[in-house]
């Protein structure tokens, strides 16, 4: 994440355009996950930390590397995992299928059956030349987990919304860098086999509002009934921002002519450090984004598996200082708010 963030988020959204309203009820339904973030002081033990997720009725983590403590304490939770190979990892696995297989074999094989993989993510917001690196290693690590019988862990890797060089109105969604199509045509080769391997996106209202406070109304992006909606070309209208930046992705897709699914890998809104940022914004938008997931989009009118960004405040994160406040939970594992689970 990051101050670019807006940059980016105001890239991929354009202008908003015409002018009406939106809303939610229970904070985990089963497609809902929660990030799993380690930059902070003091934090729980893993093992706390999976007790955490189960007490609260959180089904799916994602962490953002391997970490051996956190995959040991996984064992046996029947929490879904989707799991991140590190950025600085990428170009290896991209390099072999060797380097691919001895990453399996060290980080996957060792924690099956117990601990439940359901996704790879290949980094998290790769930008520059570095990302020509991210098909050639998804293709090694897919080979590498299709030789080991383990095709149902899906590879894909997670993006900015700034692949996006047009998004408003959403139906006019479309990619701009060129290495996304390489990406997708690894994720739509999956389809002869029978899977539908997603696009992880992480989608933040947030800094799009921050960036466009003018234009955006706060309500539109809170999922709260505020005066703004967009009326696309298509017919559909988006009564909140979140429904009309994922839906510019499914356009995109849609453009391609892939038979692409997408993920929502990061959402949610810090409590404290900026514009917008408040615990009751932050309450606000995390209680009605997983309310309103399990309705989909007006494009996709069905679950959209969705995570909530993040688990714990992280106060050694670096950037603004809205990127230490992100946190459900404060490190002693109290709530920062009171949320409906």
């Amino acid at each position: 994440m990051a101050h670019q963030r807006a940059t980016a988020m105001l890239a991929a959204l354009g202008v908003i355009a015409s002018i009406f309203p939106a809303a939610g009820a229970t904070l985990f339904p089963e497609s809902a996950g929660v990030c799993y973030g380690v930059h902070g002081a003091s934090l729980p033990s893993a093992a706390e930390v999976v007790q955490l997720y189960k007490s609260n009725g959180i089904l799916n983590m994602r962490i953002y590397q391997p970490d051996v403590p956190t995959l040991l304490a996984l064992k046996g939770s029947k929490i879904k995992v989707l799991m991140g190979v590190a950025d600085e990892d990428v170009p290896r696995l991209a390099a072999s299928t060797s380097a691919a297989a001895d990453w399996v074999k060290l980080n996957i094989q060792p924690y099956l059956p117990g601990v439940l993989f359901q996704y790879i993510a290949v980094g998290n917001e790769i930008t520059g030349s570095a990302t020509q690196n991210i098909a050639p290693a998804m293709k090694n690590l897919n080979a590498v987990l299709s030789a080991a019988g383990l095709d149902d862990i899906q590879v894909s890797t997670a993006v900015r919304m700034d692949v996006l060089s047009s998004s408003s109105p959403p139906s006019s969604g479309t990619f701009k860098d060129g290495y996304i199509k390489d990406v997708l045509a690894v994720l739509n080769s999956t389809y002869a086999t029978g899977l539908t391997v997603p696009l992880l996106v992480n989608v933040y209202p947030y800094f799009a509002y921050t960036g466009d406070t003018k234009n955006i109304d706060l309500n539109f992006a809170l999922f709260q009934p505020s005066s703004t909606v967009i009326r696309d070309n298509n017919g559909l209208n988006y009564t909140n921002l979140f429904d009309a930046m994922v839906d510019a992705v499914y356009a995109a897709l849609k453009r391609e002519n892939l038979v692409v699914p997408v993920v929502v890998s990061e959402s949610g809104w810090p409590s404290d450090g900026g514009v917008g940022a408040s615990v009751t914004n932050a309450r606000t938008y995390n209680q009605n984004l997983v309310n309103h997931i399990r309705n989909g989009t007006p494009k996709r009118p069905y679950w959209l598996e969705t995570y909530v960004f993040a688990m714990f405040n992280e106060n050694q994160k670096t950037g603004a200082e809205t990127e230490k406040h992100f946190g459900l939970f404060n490190p002693d594992k109290s709530p920062v708010y009171p949320i409906k689970f």
